[in-house]
């Protein structure tokens, strides 16, 4: 077998202590993008800056011909073209999304994949029309247990052939606030964003919200396709027997955990992105978010996780969008500090400091830690 076919067959691997980051994460990196943390200004974060994560190509999708193919299950199977989603009654929600991988690339061993390190998140108005009263319209039937969603993506991971396709249960998805989106930030939906229509699935990270929306199918068992069964599950180590390889609890990822982000103050070094300020007052921005409870608390620590203080949250904007925060510091002398945040939502869940190891790098929400050098004005 050739090196090209071993990859294609390749399990999750996690990298080797001194192994530094591959040409084939390089090359998910360019493809995808972070947030850049400065756009942590915005409530609403503008669509360029916005996270994205493409999981094989963007397809090739024409509007014109495009139809949503809703069967399975169901008393009345049915396909909605663009201009009937467009007719059905409209809604806009300000949602955060985050990806599960968020924060990968700061776990030792380094799980190999896209090599996020906190930047996959961004905010949108999404404009569209709820999941709920179509799958209403549609009728499901007694019995039903998940839905699966298709997108029209179409590659290979790990082996295994595919069009990206994500599951949930029936009463998550009729009880959640999904939306059919056709627009985001008051502008038709990107192509890169899942033009013409794509899932926003609030509360969930971004594997749940499928892009190139074209099938969904009501079932009367789990969904058990790749994206479900296989990737995006916790794989943490029991150490029930001693073997962290094949000693694994699996769990599936969800719901988004509580994080919070400061805007980095100052200005950056070019290379190691470490931040300098002058001494003196320093007012601390930054936003802070949960997908299952509200966030309650947001803390900052300005000397290396040592002591924190409780920051002023502002009003929440959306029940699913992140909250603002503030925070005074004063720098009273030169020299290096480091600056961290944390959120704790309403359901008691806090940020910390050191994250579980998980195999697949899901969900690392450890506290954000920024290096700073302050100098004299």
């Amino acid at each position: 077998m050739g090196r090209a076919s071993e990859d294609l067959a390749a399990d999750s691997r996690v990298a080797e202590p001194a192994e530094a980051i591959s040409v084939e994460e390089l090359q998910l990196a360019t493809r995808n993008h972070g947030m850049p943390l400065e756009a942590l200004r915005y409530d609403v974060t503008p669509v360029g800056l916005h996270y994205l994560l493409v999981h094989y190509d963007i397809p090739d999708v024409d509007p014109a011909a495009w139809s949503l193919r809703v069967e399975g299950l169901v008393e009345h199977e049915r396909s909605f073209n663009l201009e009937a989603i467009r007719s059905r009654p409209m809604e806009t929600l300000r949602v955060t999304i985050e990806c599960a991988g968020n924060g990968r690339a700061r776990l030792l061993p380094r799980p190999v994949s896209q090599p996020w390190l906190t930047e996959a998140v961004g905010t949108a108005d999404w404009t569209g029309t709820p999941l709920r009263s179509l799958l209403g319209e549609c009728g499901i039937r007694s019995g039903a247990v998940d839905l699966a969603f298709t997108g029209a993506d179409h590659g290979i991971e790990r082996g295994v052939e595919q069009d990206y396709a994500r599951g949930m249960s029936v009463e998550d998805a009729l009880d959640g606030d999904l939306l059919l989106a056709y627009a985001m930030n008051g502008q038709p939906l990107p192509p890169q964003h899942g033009a013409p229509v794509r899932l926003v699935a609030p509360g969930w990270y971004g594997m749940a919200h499928v892009k190139w929306l074209s099938r969904i199918v009501v079932l009367d068992r789990p969904f058990e396709g790749y994206q479900n069964a296989t990737a995006y599950r916790f794989l943490e180590p029991t150490g029930e027997s001693g073997d962290s390889d094949h000693d694994e609890a699996d769990v599936p990822v969800t719901r988004i955990r509580p994080r919070a982000l400061m805007r980095p103050p100052g200005f950056p070094d070019f290379m190691s992105r470490v931040r300098v300020v002058d001494v003196g007052g320093h007012l601390l921005r930054g936003r802070a978010w949960s997908g299952t409870a509200p966030v309650e608390r947001v803390e900052v620590s300005v000397d290396s996780g040592m002591t924190w203080h409780a920051a002023e949250l502002e009003p929440a904007l959306s029940p699913w969008a992140w909250r603002a925060w503030t925070f005074t510091w004063t720098a009273a002398a030169p020299g290096e500090t480091e600056l961290c945040c944390r959120a704790t939502d309403a359901a008691g869940s806090v940020q910390p400091w050191n994250q579980p190891w998980n195999r697949q790098g899901m969900a690392n929400n450890m506290v954000q830690r920024i290096p700073v050098v302050v100098r004299t004005a």
